[in-house]
């Protein structure tokens, strides 16, 4: 069975066709780099990741770009409120979301470019639009004209008479349906010259850039949460198809993870944060856990799902290390038809996981009655299966000590300690609001902060 993928703009699974040969392509919208990840700003990403792993597998070689968004409104109300310039406050949590997929084992993207990087690629594309007769600039703002695009709301199903972009209101806009593309300077925020005035890009242009700067006009796959359907997304194929980009011939959307049937969100305080998890489990358990539903499936989060997934990752572990223990080294082989079967159906991962497990079951029976051969045989195949998930056990990032979070701790480190920095400073200069305001951003992202007589003092909370 050739790989067959749920593809929301046409509602239905599709067989997959890399547009290049041997090369398949992917951009997946990365982290607005705002606070602290936590787990349903990774899932996404370790949904791609395996995804990125089976296409590898496949023997294709795989161009993925994951982007940051590092200009943005909260972005800037959250740096102010911390005192700090933008760029420090979008730069550190760069540095954590980073640290956080290492730490989970993700692949390193080809690239990962910045919003900030590519406005000169955003002003092209403005220009394009415009002189097609698809976008118009008012009072050195730009915006896209959604009733000049007969295609949009085919991706999202929004009938166009009740789109509602969510945007403030703005005097320039000539239809409120229009969404923004270029936002004009504001006094003492950052902005860059375009031939329309100075000013900053709007969330939608950010990505229609980078994927085409890196990918080109027309690549396979789109990926991003189902949340970002409409308007991020929708808004995204209507100004890259406009401007006569063939753009994705994919779109992937994973689902959340919800915590009393809520989706985990900063503005909810519902968030369970990445090093809160890793307190309570391996960054490999967590992998395990955030993987193993169908991507398109919602994940309610619970410490006792966790701690089940946590049992079924080392019972795969236990049995890799015993047979090696009892019978030599275990070299990957080949998957089972069944595993290639299930991921090929929409990387339906619950079935591969299946029969993972069975696999296992299997080879501890063959240990049991000193069938070193089938454990040997089964082993071969329980790492071959891991490492397409990015799971082996006896894999160098799975095998050492501490489960591989020092990327994560080292990079959570240098943010905390800055935000502390930050904190005395204040209180120094007696800016008491700032100071209040840096120990809430901490206590949001779980972290426990004493003051003592050698300085303050943190730890991450249970």
């Amino acid at each position: 069975m050739a790989l067959h993928l749920y593809d929301t703009a046409t509602r239905q699974l599709r067989e997959f066709h890399p547009a290049r040969s041997g090369t398949a392509s992917m951009y997946v919208c990365g982290a607005t780099v705002q606070g602290i990840p936590h787990i349903g700003h990774v899932r996404g990403a370790l949904n791609y990741d395996v995804l990125r792993r089976w296409l590898l597998h496949s023997g294709l070689d795989v161009r993925m770009v994951r982007n940051v968004t590092d200009i943005d409104d909260k972005i800037l109300d959250k740096a102010a409120d911390a005192g700090r310039p933008w760029w420090d406050w979008a730069f550190q949590h760069e540095r954590a979301f980073e640290g956080a997929y290492e730490t989970l084992g993700c692949l390193p993207p080809s690239i990962a470019p910045r919003a900030t990087g590519h406005v000169t690629q955003m002003v092209e594309l403005m220009e394009r639009l415009i002189e097609s007769g698809h976008a118009y600039a008012e009072g050195g703002d730009v915006y896209f004209s959604v009733t000049s695009f007969p295609g949009y709301g085919t991706l999202s199903g929004q009938r166009v008479d009740e789109v509602q972009q969510g945007e403030s209101a703005a005097t320039g806009k000539r239809d409120p349906r229009d969404f923004t593309l270029w936002k004009s300077a504001k006094p003492g925020e950052p902005s860059w010259p375009t031939p329309w005035g100075r000013g900053r890009p709007g969330w939608h242009l950010e990505c229609s850039a980078m994927a085409t700067t890196y990918l080109g006009a027309e690549f396979d796959i789109h990926g991003g949460g189902v949340d970002l359907v409409f308007p991020h997304h929708e808004n995204e194929r209507a100004q890259s198809t406009a401007a006569g980009d063939p753009f994705a011939r994919f779109w992937l959307h994973n689902a959340w993870v919800t915590l009393s049937g809520e989706k985990m969100s900063k503005s909810l305080g519902n968030v369970v944060s990445i090093p809160q998890m890793l307190r309570a489990c391996r960054a490999v358990e967590l992998r395990y856990y955030l993987i193993q539903p169908h991507y398109r499936s919602t994940i309610e989060y619970s410490d006792e799902a966790l701690s089940e997934a946590a049992q079924g990752y080392r019972r795969i572990e236990q049995f890799l290390r015993l047979v090696t223990s009892t019978a030599g080294t275990v070299r990957a082989g080949e998957v089972p038809p069944d595993f290639a079967a299930a991921l090929d159906d929409d990387l339906g991962t619950p079935q591969a996981f299946a029969v993972l497990h069975n696999t296992v079951r299997e080879g501890n029976a063959a240990l049991a009655d000193s069938d070193t051969s089938t454990a040997l045989k089964c082993a071969a195949a329980v790492r071959a299966m891991t490492e397409v998930l990015g799971l082996d056990p006896l894999s160098e990032q799975w095998a050492e000590a501490g489960g591989g979070d020092a990327p994560l701790r080292q990079a959570l480190t240098g943010l905390v300690e800055g935000m502390l920095e930050e904190r005395q400073a204040a209180r120094a200069e007696r800016d008491f609001a700032r100071a209040d305001a840096l120990r809430d951003r901490l206590t949001e992202a779980g972290i426990a902060v004493e003051d003592t007589a050698n300085g303050p003092m943190w730890t991450v909370r249970d």
